[in-house]
Parts: structure tokens; C-alpha cells; sequence
């Protein structure tokens, strides 16, 4: 380990407790998508006091935070990306920091994502004051709201987040994995995931006169236990698709057969051929069971976010400091991506990065509450390893010589991306 790194880390060592008890308020404190009001203005404040140029995101809600160590102007940034919504979910663990927002808590691991973004920038912003960075470094720290409604990244975007960036880098909690354990993987991390809204008009009637009415109602449990069988029959064996629906709205009355029923649900995807493909699936079987229960199907799709495709360069940059910080019992490989979605696909559209899990899990623990649940929590030494890994990493980009200094800094052009686009 060199001095710089002896010293980032003992810098985050005794930052520690502090990490735990700001991720503590935030988890006591939540603010769902589109309400991050209060958790930006503290943010604002401590990277203000820090020292940081710091600016807020749209609405009052997000934070930018740059660091730049360079005499004069030319380098691109290395951006650090955290996420500060939570969920509707209710807070059913037993402890001090419980949630103190009825039906609104950090199920997701955001708390810790935005903690650990918030370490690195403490840690690397004390070495830049005392001159103990090794080199010049410019770092981006991006708190970004509403990751759960797939519009936030987008709106950062669009506030300029990524101007002047070359890559982004962010992580991810992993109950699945114990605490020392870092996951990686190369290419597709998480799934292209889009809503599906389903509208079926049928014709009231009669309970007890089924056959006098057109029944929505028998439409949509004919259409949902045909998707859910017929899916899997006609998709390659070897490629991923998920097709769940979640809510099904319909009638009024227990015995009047209603007019209409919205379905709503997601498709989950890996590849752009097997997204168009069951896409074409969906609408085939929902004109089947139009035309068989005489009714009128109307099915919509909305991109939700696109699948995280980690690029392969930042991949090898973070693993190699993984191995460096923890050593190669560490590293683990994720075997395949995972179903669910990820707004951070959107900065990947932009710039070259990558999202890393890290285990959260207790070690030896059996049962670990997973992600989304009422009683998620994390093993809380994984704020202090991941800020480590997050700031050494920033750090080492910018090594003069080095491979990542070329590929990730050097290569970038000077034009970056158009703040107006969505």
C-alpha cells in the first residue's frame, strides 16, 4: 500500500463513526422520490463546509458537488454517483435508527449508497487540503434523487451532471453477499425494465347475468394466466424475460361486471431482440384474448430505465483497487445480471462506468433481510469500505503513465454531453 493509500485510509478509519451516524439519520429520516427536500439541503451544507463547489439539482433537490486539485483547466472529471430516495415501505425493524417516517423507509441500501459517495469526498477533499493527494485529481460527487421512479438521473443529466465527466463509477448493496465481498461484472449488471399498462374494455352487467355483459374482469385473468404461461414457451431457453403485473384496478360494485379494467406491471429484458420479440408476444395473445372474450385489449409500453452495462475498463480499474484495499478473496465475479432495473443506465448512455454490489450481509448471518423488504439493514462496516474503494479508485485514475489515465481521462474529447437532452 502506498502512503497515499495508508492515508486515505486511516482518513476514513477515523470518519468512520461519523459515516455510521449520518447514515443512521438518514435512515431515521426518509424522503421518498420527489420529497428529497431535506436530505439535499443537508448534503448542500456538509459539502459546502467541506469546502466543495457545490450546487443544487433541479427543484431543489439533488446535490453537485466538484473537487479540482489542477492549476488550470483541461481535465475531465471522474464522477461518483449516489442515490437519496426511499421507499413506501414500512420500517419493521427493532433498532435505535429505525424509521421514523410511517411507511416510508431506506429498503434499497440508498442511505448507505449516498454515506459512502459522501466518505470519499470528506476523505479525498482532506488530503487535497493538507497536499497529500499524490497528483492532481477533478471529482464530481452526484446525490441524485428519485432513482426509484427512473427520473432522476435523467434530470441530473439535464442539469449538467456529466459535463465535463469522462466516467462515472457508483455501487450497489448486495444482502446476497457477506460484508468484505465485492461484486463484479462485466457488461450487462442489471435488465432493460419498462412498465406494461394494459387497458380492457368489456360491457357492464348483472352479476348474477354474466352472459348479458362483455367481462373485463375475466379478460384480464384469462390474459395474465395465458402471458404468464405462454412467455416462457416461446422465448429462447437461454435468454431472460420477466413479465409480472402488480396491480390490477377494476369495478366498483360485488355484484355489478364493470366496464373497464387497467392492468399494470414490468418487462424485464436483456437483449434489444428479445425485448422487440415479446413485446410483439404481448400484443399477439392480448389480440387473442380480445377477439375470444369479446373485448378491446389496449397495451402501452414505457421504458422504465435501459439495462447498466458495465464498461469493461472501469471494471478492471475498480477491481484492481479492490484487490489492492481487500485483497483477491474479495473479488467475486456476479455469475449473471440481475432482473431488476437501474436508473444509472442512464449516466452509461453518456460516458464509460460501472456499478459495483458490495456485500452488506453480516458474515455468518443466515436469512439477511433482501432488498425491498420491511426489515432490510446493512452490516455498517460496508460505508467505510466502500468510500475507501470509491476514493482510491478516483484517485488512481489519475495517475500520470498509468493505463486508466489514458483510457479513461486522456481519450475522453473535450466536447461532453448535451445538457438539454433527456
Amino acid at each position: 500500500m502506498t502512503a497515499w493509500q495508508s492515508r486515505l485510509s486511516a482518513e476514513i478509519g477515523q470518519n468512520s463513526d461519523h459515516l455510521i451516524q449520518f447514515r443512521r439519520n438518514l435512515h431515521r429520516f426518509p424522503e421518498v422520490s420527489g420529497e428529497e427536500f431535506q436530505t439535499s439541503l443537508s448534503l448542500y451544507q456538509i459539502l459546502g463546509d467541506l469546502g466543495l463547489s457545490v450546487r443544487m439539482g433541479p427543484d431543489g433537490r439533488g446535490v453537485i458537488a466538484d473537487l479540482d486539485t489542477f492549476e488550470n483547466e483541461g481535465s475531465t472529471a471522474i464522477a461518483l454517483r449516489g442515490d437519496i430516495d426511499a421507499l413506501r415501505i414500512h420500517d419493521c425493524k427493532e433498532v435505535d435508527y429505525c424509521s421514523q417516517v410511517d411507511g416510508v423507509m431506506h429498503a434499497c441500501g440508498h442511505d448507505a449508497h449516498t454515506t459512502l459517495v459522501l466518505g470519499a469526498a470528506q476523505a479525498i477533499q482532506t488530503l487535497a487540503k493538507r497536499d497529500e493527494l499524490p497528483w492532481p485529481i477533478r471529482a464530481r460527487f452526484i446525490f441524485q434523487p428519485a432513482e426509484e421512479t427512473c427520473v432522476g438521473a435523467k434530470a441530473m443529466i439535464k442539469a449538467g451532471a456529466l459535463e465535463d465527466v469522462s466516467a462515472i463509477f457508483a455501487t450497489h448493496m448486495e444482502p446476497g453477499l457477506p460484508f468484505g465481498k465485492v461484486g463484479f461484472r462485466k457488461g450487462e449488471l442489471t435488465a432493460n425494465c419498462e412498465e406494461i399498462r394494459i387497458t380492457i374494455h368489456g360491457s357492464s352487467g348483472h352479476g348474477a347475468r354474466p352472459y348479458e355483459a362483455n367481462d373485463p374482469i375475466a379478460a384480464a385473468a384469462q390474459l395474465i394466466n395465458t402471458l404468464y404461461l405462454a412467455l416462457p414457451r416461446v422465448t429462447q431457453t437461454h435468454e431472460a424475460v420477466v413479465v409480472s403485473f402488480g396491480q390490477i384496478h377494476g369495478g366498483t360494485s360485488a355484484n355489478v361486471i364493470p366496464e373497464t379494467v387497467e392492468l399494470q406491471g414490468t418487462m424485464r429484458t436483456l437483449q434489444q431482440q428479445t425485448r422487440s420479440e415479446t413485446i410483439n408476444h404481448i400484443h399477439r395473445i392480448a389480440e387473442g384474448i380480445a377477439m375470444a372474450t369479446q373485448t378491446t385489449i389496449e397495451v402501452s409500453f414505457d421504458l422504465g430505465t435501459p439495462a447498466v452495462r458495465n464498461d469493461d475498463n472501469v471494471i478492471d480499474l475498480l477491481k484492481a483497487n479492490c484487490a489492492e484495499l481487500l485483497g483477491m478473496p474479495a473479488i467475486h465475479e456476479v455469475p449473471r445480471a440481475s432482473m431488476g432495473g437501474e436508473d444509472f443506465a442512464f449516466y452509461l448512455d453518456h460516458v464509460p462506468g460501472a456499478m459495483v454490489r458490495l456485500g452488506c450481509a453480516t458474515p455468518g448471518s443466515s436469512n439477511w433481510p433482501l432488498l425491498h423488504s420491511t426489515r432490510f439493514d446493512i452490516d455498517e462496516r460496508v460505508l467505510s469500505l466502500g468510500a475507501n474503494l470509491l476514493a482510491r479508485s478516483v484517485v488512481a485514475c489519475f495517475e500520470p503513465g498509468s493505463r486508466f489515465h489514458s483510457q479513461l481521462l486522456q481519450s475522453r474529447t473535450t466536447s461532453s454531453p448535451d445538457s438539454t437532452s433527456d
